[in-house]
């Protein structure tokens, strides 16, 4: 991987050095596009922006042209997306030659590879480019739907830093200074936050809206930061772009010597750079300042520059090439829409039969299903109505205990009881085991009762387990549920939850509360307090 690497580098420095010497001819140079050809789309994507990033456009360009010529198949969605990438790439470098007519073609079938692999994530890129285009063109309405598009598309936060710069832009050439300077300002606070590199061109459009507003200190202020972030950044056209508008600000505020020497600055960088545009207004500008010096033969020259180049880069004929772009990139796109329809009445039509039976089969399963929810209806109505007659029988229980406590303590011991000391200490137990703050206590344990009856563990077990047929721990359940009952029959009982009911009669946790409950009365705890209510309501 290293030794392929390495030969890489190599080629690309003898690539540079070839093209240093023919550096007009690069994109038609045979014998240098088939150096690259060896290369994979994505080295030669690599390639291309490292090229961009020395300012080698011509180079990139071949490295892109090369990864578009390359044929794809359909089912390869990974390279298809890397020729996407490539038609946007040529499009940008076309962009700032100034060939415009080729960059928009280039958008154009970008858009129609990205509709056809469903590639969302690059719609965003496609449709601000296009926005740019309609914006050198001055169409800031076409601009501003083009980035408006691109925003509800983008979730890139550098990408959303441009785009808002954009629709920033056209607000400002619209005159809409307000909405402008929301853009501008929403913009540079998420370029600082994320550490963002456009920083640059934001601050330049801040200088340009504080320039149209005529608060000059402000404007100048804002070039020259913005100037300074070009510079750190290696951003040779935007570079230009600042000392231009330095010049055409200080023209406005009739310092022509400063305007010249900011223009003359510019016009060095463009001219070594080919930014044309950028040539085109400085050109303007000198040919203003050497009218008003007199200069009307320099002044002539500078204008006759800046016809040619006007005439050269924007004219009607190119605007009209990319409209009628736009309109064949709709026709086919109703095309491929009137397929789709097309297709999709085929497969509706193939489907018919298939739903038919889908019908059927879905209406009988309806039925079985409705069958079986009212056996359940049904089950669940017979077992609310033995849950109603159990609670109706605890009541009952209830009642009759509270009336007949004393005669059944009697019978209990008549029956059973073969001395008066046993007789004693039932009596005893009983007396404890009807005050409810003893065994609502969560500690309370026989070792307790055995020592408030003044008896021993032993004995009052087997008292216990002789008279009552229970165990101590099913005993002291029945009492704690009997409590529990007593307070589900209060009026605020409704303000309660079980488990408040669980902790105040003695028991740990909701589940064994739950379950001692059930074994003594038959039914869960929460049923018992909502048949308590209805009771009480009726």
């Amino acid at each position: 991987m290293f030794k392929k690497n390495f030969l890489i580098v190599i080629l690309l420095f003898s690539i540079v050095i070839y093209g240093q010497s023919q550096p007009s001819n690069l994109s038609q140079n045979s014998e240098f596009i088939s150096n690259f050809k060896h290369l994979s789309a994505q080295q030669l994507l690599d390639t291309a922006e490292y090229y961009i990033e020395n300012n080698l456009s011509d180079i990139a360009l071949a490295c892109y042209s090369l990864i578009i010529n390359t044929p794809v198949k359909d089912t390869d969605f990974e390279q298809q997306k890397k020729k996407v990438t490539a038609y946007n790439g040529a499009a940008i470098r076309c962009y700032y030659m100034c060939d415009y007519r080729s960059a928009y073609e280039f958008l154009i079938k970008a858009l129609i590879l990205c509709e056809k692999i469903n590639y969302v994530s690059h719609y965003a890129k496609i449709y601000n480019n296009i926005g740019n285009i309609y914006y050198r063109f001055k169409k800031y309405d076409i601009a501003k739907l083009n980035y408006a598009k691109a925003l509800n598309l983008c979730h890139d936060t550098a990408s959303i830093v441009v785009i808002l710069n954009n629709l920033g832009s056209t607000d400002l050439e619209g005159g809409k200074m307000d909405s402008a300077f929301y853009f501008f300002n929403k913009s540079l606070t998420m370029s600082k936050l994320y550490n963002d590199v456009h920083s640059f061109s934001i601050l330049n459009n801040i200088a340009l809206l504080y320039k149209k507003e005529k608060q000059y200190d402000s404007a100048f202020y804002y070039f020259r930061l913005s100037l300074n972030e070009s510079r750190k950044n290696n951003k040779t056209e935007k570079e230009a772009d600042n000392l231009s508008s330095l010049s055409n600000l200080f023209f406005e505020i009739n310092k022509y010597d400063s305007a010249l020497f900011y223009a003359d600055l510019s016009n060095t960088i463009a001219v070594e750079n080919n930014f044309l545009e950028i040539l085109a207004e400085n050109y303007l500008t000198i040919s203003k300042i050497e009218e008003l010096k007199g200069s009307n033969k320099k002044s002539l020259e500078n204008l006759k520059k800046y016809a040619q180049l006007k005439d050269s880069i924007f004219n009607t004929d190119i605007f009209g090439d990319i409209n009628q772009l736009q309109r064949l990139y709709e026709i086919s796109k109703t095309d491929q829409q009137i397929e789709q329809l097309y297709i999709e009445q085929q497969i509706k039509e193939r489907t018919i039969y298939f739903q038919k039976i889908l019908w059927f089969g879905t209406l009988c399963v309806l039925l079985l299903l409705g069958a079986g929810l009212l056996f359940f209806y049904l089950q669940n109505r017979n077992l609310n109505r033995a849950y109603k007659a159990l609670f109706e029988k605890n009541i009952e229980i209830i009642d009759i205990q509270e009336k007949s406590s004393e005669i059944d303590r009697e019978k209990v011991n008549k029956k059973v009881l073969v001395n008066k000391m046993q007789d004693e200490l039932i009596d005893k137990i009983i007396t404890v085991m009807e005050d409810t703050t003893l065994i609502c206590d969560m500690e309370f344990s026989i070792d307790k009762l055995a020592e408030l009856v003044e008896s021993n563990q032993k004995y009052v077990s087997q008292a216990v387990n002789t008279v009552f047929r229970k165990n101590f721990r099913s005993f002291l359940n029945s009492y704690r549920i009997k409590e529990a009952q007593r307070l589900f029959s209060e009026p605020d009982a409704v303000n309660y939850t079980i488990e408040s009911v669980a902790l105040k009669v003695g028991f740990k946790s909701r589940t064994a509360f739950r379950d001692a409950f059930k074994e003594i009365t038959g039914i869960n705890p929460n049923l018992y307090l909502k048949l308590m209510q209805e009771a009480r309501a009726s």
